[in-house]
C-alpha cells in the first residue's frame, strides 16, 4: 500500500476517528485505525465494538491496500509534521510515513484481523436538519444519565419518531427533559435510544454553516448517523423506558412567569456558599411578584431575589441548584413558565407559549434553616 495526501487533511480526520478507538479493552488490533486506500480515495475507521467511525477523503493512491496502525501513535506523528504532504507506504506489516525530513518507521498490524462493523443495509432511513438536531440534543442530553446506577438504557438520549413529529427524550432519575419537533416524516412510526456516547460525538462532527443534512439509518440493534464525509456506527440501548407522558404532572395550584436569564443570575449567586449540591438544596419561595432563592451550609448562608409573576399557591421548594440551572440554560426562550403542585411534587419547566420542550426537575427534602 501506498498513497500521498494532505498533511492536516489526514491530522484532522485521524483526531476524529481516533476518538472511536478502544481505550479500555486493550486488544492491540481495536486499539489502532483501520487504513484502507482503493481508487484514489482513503478510509480511516475507528470501532470499540460498540461504537465505530469512518471517514473517506480523497488521496494520491499509488498502490491499493490496508493496514492497522496504532491510533495514538499515528495521531501523534501527523500532528508534529510540519510539511503539506505525507506519503505512507506499507511493505507486509512494516510501515514507513515521510513528510519533507522527517522519516518514520513503525510496525502495523495486518488489516485482516481488523474486526468487521455491523451491517446496517437493511435499516429505515430519516434525513435531519444539522441545526434542528443539534437544538434538540443541546436541550435533552443533559437530563441523560451518566452512569449505569439506576438503569443502562437510561444512559442514552430515547428518540421516537411517530405522526410526522421527532421527539427526544433525557432521564436520570432526577430530572426530564423532553424536546418535539416536527420534521416531515411519513413513514412508519420508529423509537430507539442512542448511547449518551455517541450523540456527544456526533455532535463534534456538526458543521452548523453548513445546510446540509444528516442521514440516519436505523436497524433492530444499531444505528449509522452520515454526517459530511463521516459514517458513525452505534448499538442502541435495549430495556424498558420510562413513560415520559405518564410522568409529566396533568395539574398545579402554582404557576410562575419569569424571565429566564433573571433565575438563572438569581440561583448562581447562591453558588459560592454551596459545599455539596446533594447536601445543601436552594430553597424556593414563590409568593406574589417574586422569587426568593436562598441556601445555608457551613460556608454561609446567602438570600436573594428576583421578579416573577405568580399566581396560585404560595410554595416554597427545594432544589438542587445544578438541575435547576441546567434545565434553565437549556431554555431557549426569554421567559419561562414553572408549574408546581405544592414543595413535594416536580417542577415542570416550559416555554410560556408552547411545548416544545418539557423540563422536570424532582425537588429536594428541605430542612428548617434555624
Amino acid at each position: 500500500m501506498k498513497f500521498i495526501c494532505n498533511t492536516r487533511e489526514l491530522s484532522t480526520a485521524c483526531n476524529n476517528v481516533i476518538r472511536a478507538v478502544s481505550t479500555k479493552v486493550t486488544i492491540p488490533t481495536i486499539e489502532g485505525i483501520l487504513i484502507e486506500c482503493g481508487s484514489n480515495t482513503l478510509s480511516l475507521t475507528g470501532y470499540d465494538f460498540e461504537f465505530g467511525i469512518n471517514t473517506i477523503m480523497n488521496v494520491d493512491v499509488v498502490e491499493p491496500g490496508a493496514i492497522v496502525i496504532n491510533a495514538k501513535v499515528l495521531c501523534d506523528i501527523i500532528r508534529k509534521l510540519n510539511n503539506d504532504e505525507v506519503t505512507i507506504e506499507t511493505n507486509g506489516t512494516s510501515v514507513s510515513i515521510i513528510s519533507g525530513a522527517a522519516q518514520y518507521n513503525i510496525t502495523g498490524i495486518d488489516a485482516d484481523d481488523y474486526p468487521e462493523l455491523p451491517s446496517v443495509n437493511n435499516g429505515k432511513r430519516i434525513e435531519l436538519e444539522q441545526s434542528i438536531i443539534y437544538s434538540m440534543i443541546n436541550q435533552t442530553v443533559f437530563a441523560v444519565a451518566d452512569t449505569e446506577s439506576s438503569k443502562p438504557v437510561y444512559t442514552g438520549l430515547k428518540f421516537v419518531i411517530e405522526n410526522g413529529m421527532l421527539t427526544m427524550v433525557g432521564v436520570d432519575g432526577y430530572r426530564l427533559a423532553i424536546r418535539k419537533e416536527s420534521i416531515g416524516y411519513d413513514g412508519e412510526d420508529i423509537e430507539f435510544v442512542v448511547p449518551k456516547k455517541t450523540i456527544k460525538e456526533i455532535v463534534k462532527l456538526f458543521n452548523l454553516e453548513d445546510d446540509k443534512k444528516i442521514s440516519i439509518l436505523i436497524s433492530k440493534r444499531h444505528i449509522v448517523f452520515e454526517i459530511d464525509n463521516y459514517s458513525i456506527i452505534s448499538r442502541l440501548l435495549d430495556g424498558e423506558f420510562i413513560d415520559y407522558q405518564a410522568a409529566i404532572p396533568k395539574v398545579s395550584s402554582t404557576t410562575i412567569l419569569i424571565n429566564t436569564n433573571d433565575a438563572i443570575d438569581c440561583i448562581e449567586r447562591t453558588l459560592p456558599v454551596i459545599e455539596n449540591n446533594q447536601k445543601n438544596p436552594i430553597r424556593c419561595l414563590f409568593d406574589g411578584d417574586q422569587m426568593r432563592v436562598s441556601t445555608v451550609s457551613s460556608l454561609g448562608r446567602v438570600v436573594d431575589y428576583t421578579h416573577a409573576n405568580t399566581s396560585g399557591d404560595r410554595v416554597e421548594i427545594g432544589f438542587n441548584s445544578k438541575f435547576m440551572l441546567d434545565a434553565l440554560h437549556a431554555s431557549d426562550t426569554d421567559e419561562v413558565k414553572i408549574e408546581l403542585g405544592g414543595p413535594v411534587s416536580p417542577a415542570v419547566i416550559k416555554p410560556i407559549n408552547s411545548d416544545s420542550f418539557i423540563f422536570l426537575v424532582l425537588p429536594m427534602r428541605l430542612k428548617n434553616e434555624n
